[in-house]
Order: structure tokens, then sequence, then C-alpha cells
């Protein structure tokens, strides 16, 4: 009885949707190894092209995201090892060891969705209360989110009461998750 191995290879389609979803994740997750966003772009877009060129066959959807994260760990990794990069760099033993733990790994690939999932959650708010949480998100006060808006701090502090109803639910599973990983990683 032989059994025929199921395969999912990446259609133009799909190929452009998963890019059009993890690029700009990925870069970022990139730029936590490298510290070069420019640099990471490159490494990400790598990763990209060998996948289309090798049409790298996985178990299913959920396996490609699983690897280009982890391409592009490997990828940064095997720069970062690299003599030429490491004569140019000052990067000591100890900084390779801890990109290379699993828990570095982990924590990052976690950042990065959770990030993408706050904003996606934050575009489904009325423009300007999305606007304030972004404000607030980067550190501003209510009332320099006032000022900067030109409205009260009670209208500011309305449209956060709102936009925190309207979140709590949509990333409720999401706050879990980070809590678990960086219990788990520290």
């Amino acid at each position: 009885m032989s059994h025929t191995k199921k395969v999912y290879t990446l259609s133009l389609k799909s190929y452009k949707d998963v890019y059009d979803t993890l690029y700009v994740s990925l870069c970022l997750f990139a730029k936590n190894y490298v510290h070069d966003l420019d640099l990471a772009k490159d490494l990400v877009q790598e990763v990209f092209i060998k996948v289309w060129e090798d049409k790298i066959e996985f178990k299913n959807e959920v396996a490609v995201k699983s690897y280009m994260y982890m391409a592009v760990k490997n990828k940064c990794l095997d720069l970062l090892k690299s003599k030429q990069f490491r004569s140019t760099e000052n990067m000591s033993v100890e900084d390779m060891d801890e990109l290379n733990k699993d828990s570095f790994y982990l924590k990052e690939v976690v950042i990065e969705e959770v990030s993408s999932r706050i904003e996606a959650a934050i575009n489904t708010l009325p423009t300007k209360c999305a606007q304030i949480i972004r404000l607030s998100i980067n550190g501003l006060t209510n009332p320099e989110i006032a000022q900067h808006l030109n409205i009260s701090v009670n209208t500011v502090k309305a449209q956060k009461k709102n936009a925190y109803k309207r979140l709590r639910p949509l990333l409720k599973n999401y706050f879990a998750l980070m809590a678990f990983v960086f219990d788990y990683t520290t």
C-alpha cells in the first residue's frame, strides 16, 4: 500500500499573496537580526526569490509562513556569521549566541505577528479614532494628542475608550500569546 505525499506549491497568485502578507513583517523581523532595514529588505527578497525559483514544496499553506520566517532567520544568521560581515561589524560571540537562541527567534516572530495583527485591528477603527490610538502608541499623552489634533482632551479620552472597547475582542488571543511567549522566553 503506497501513500502519495501531498504537497503544496505556490501558484503565482498565492506567491503574490504570501509576499503581500508577509513582506513587511519579514523585513522588520530580519532587521532585528541585522540592524539595517535596507540589508534586511535585501535578505528577505533573496528568500522570496529562492522560494519562487526553486519551486519549494510545502506540506500545506500554514507551513509557508513558518518556512519563510525560518528561512529569513537562517539567511540573517548566515550573513552575520560570514567573515566579510564580521570583519566590518563588531559582533561578539555572545551576541551571535543570543541571536541563535530559539527564544530570541520565537519572541521576534511573535512581536512581528502581533504588531501586524494590532495594525490590522486599528485599521478597522474610524479614521480619527485610529489616529488617536496610533499617537497614543507612539507615546503621546492625552493633552498632547488633543493639541496635535486640535480637539478636546475629553474627546481624546472618549475616542480611546471606544477604540479599546472595539479592539479588545479582536486582539484578546494575541495578548495571551504574547504573555505566554514572554513568560516562556525570559
